[in-house]
């Protein structure tokens, strides 16, 4: 059996709706994840912050405008007045949820279910249509099987199980469709994986059922070794192995949820990106085993904040570390980089909702300084320890360029450095001339260089 997810402009219209078929109908088993068609989900978070806000007449508007692009979906992508009447009715239905809920009494518990409305849709839309084109397929509710634990972390056994389980209802059946970011939590309530979160689902189906691979569909053929739209003429990496690319979705690269990777490469299935707008396109193939020995892609992580502690206590101190790590712990909040010297470590992270109770629990150890508005930029490759140059070409490449920070040696397979958002442009493109000059052309690095130059 196979995993495949289409994301938001995969389903983003109703044109896009129709070229799904021919992407999925082929013979074996599969099961097909699908995100909320495009914007719908920012649409969902402006109607819960109408209703946190107590705005009921922005909260009318922002539905009714919702509304109407389904309904002219619908008109779009059924083709009798039977299933035109099927479409509507399933419209109808899921907005008079959405204008049931009550602005006196809205809590997160609220939220969670509103932001769940998009996927929703998106599947039994498609499901319907499906059935119009005598597709026979069976629709599965991901709150069925999908959930997450009390550290909000997937709970890959009860995933198993559960789905396992509903997959034995339909022996006979070979297409499966079920929504992607949705899950219950420990209470049962409806959750989700946050943003982006479809990746995720289908990475954890595709693990529950050790399928043969999981397919992440979207509007770009494959991971690039840089950023395209920074980069002119970037191209897409055919190989990565599980290590690479979660370094690179980790830090930065658009193209996959960070921890999409885990669930794959816990089981070793094989994850493929492709482009539902080329789908002949060859796209990328992420394994346990990826060939070549080099540096594979650049990718650049924004909003990252910059904390220094400063403290004579830290020298010759042991403990110093420990202490300030579990500050970080207490809040939850992951650390990116760090460097230390005798008397002071600096760290970045980038999540600052608990960026001032931390920063008043660090003073107690020493002067605290912050900055914001910084990038950790991110080499990926298989840098083996024995073979000498790869440092060399990063900070050659990056030798009019003020480094901030650097992390060498935490991985073989990432070089990160931190620059100011200011110098993020000009880093990205030093990178591509310095690092993949052998298939960059000429007229490409005219390009890169005009860009620099700009």
């Amino acid at each position: 059996m196979n995993a495949l997810k289409f994301g938001g402009t995969s389903v983003g219209s109703a044109e896009r709706i129709k070229a799904l078929p021919k992407l999925i109908v082929f013979p074996g088993k599969r099961i097909v994840v699908l995100s909320a068609m495009s914007g719908t989900t920012d649409q969902l978070v402006q109607i819960t912050k109408s209703l946190f806000q107590r705005l009921p007449g922005e909260r009318a508007k922002l539905i009714q405008d919702l509304e109407i692009k389904y309904t002219d979906t619908v008109e779009k992508l059924f083709s009798s007045k039977e299933y035109k009447k099927k479409g509507n009715e399933i419209i109808t239905e899921h907005f008079k949820l959405l204008k049931s809920f009550n602005q006196e009494i809205f809590t997160h518990v609220e939220e969670k279910i509103i932001l769940a409305e998009g996927e929703l849709l998106s599947t039994t839309l498609f499901h319907c249509y499906l059935e119009e084109q005598q597709v026979s397929s069976v629709l599965l509710p991901a709150l069925n099987f999908m959930k997450i634990d009390e550290n909000e972390e997937p709970d890959l056994s009860y995933i198993e199980e559960h789905l396992k389980k509903e997959l034995a209802k339909y022996p006979d059946t070979d297409l499966f469709i079920t929504q992607g970011y949705i899950c219950r939590n420990i209470l049962r309530e409806i959750d989700n994986l946050k943003r982006g979160g479809s990746d995720y689902t289908a990475s954890l189906i595709g693990a529950a059922i050790n399928a043969k691979e999981i397919q992440i569909w979207t509007d770009i053929d494959g991971m690039h070794n840089n950023d395209p739209r920074i980069v002119p003429n970037t191209y897409p990496i055919s190989e990565l192995s599980f290590d690479e690319a979660a370094e690179l979705a980790y830090f930065g690269a658009k193209i996959l949820h960070p921890y999409c990777i885990r669930p794959a490469k816990k089981r070793n299935v094989p994850v493929r990106l492709l482009n539902t707008m080329q789908p002949e396109a060859k796209g990328t193939l992420i394994s346990r085993d990826a060939s070549g020995h080099d540096i594979k892609a650049v990718a650049a992580k924004d909003n990252i904040t910059v904390i220094k502690i400063k403290s004579s206590q830290m020298s010759m101190a042991y403990g110093f570390l420990s202490s300030v790590f579990k500050i970080f712990e207490k809040y939850k909040t992951p650390i990116d980089m760090i460097a230390t010297s005798e008397v002071a470590v600096s760290l970045t992270i980038d999540d600052n909702l608990q960026l001032d109770e931390i920063v008043k629990e660090l003073e107690v150890y020493g002067t605290v300084n912050i900055e914001t508005h910084q990038v950790i930029i991110c080499i990926v490759g298989d840098f083996l320890a024995d073979k000498n140059g790869y440092a060399l070409k990063i900070f050659e490449a990056l030798k009019n360029v003020p480094i901030r920070m650097i992390s060498y040696g935490g991985s073989k397979n990432n070089i990160s450095v931190l620059v100011s958002m200011e110098h993020k442009n000009e880093a990205l493109l030093l990178l591509h001339n310095g690092l993949f000059a052998k298939s960059v052309s000429n007229t490409i690095r005219n390009k890169l260089n005009k860009k620099l130059d700009a």
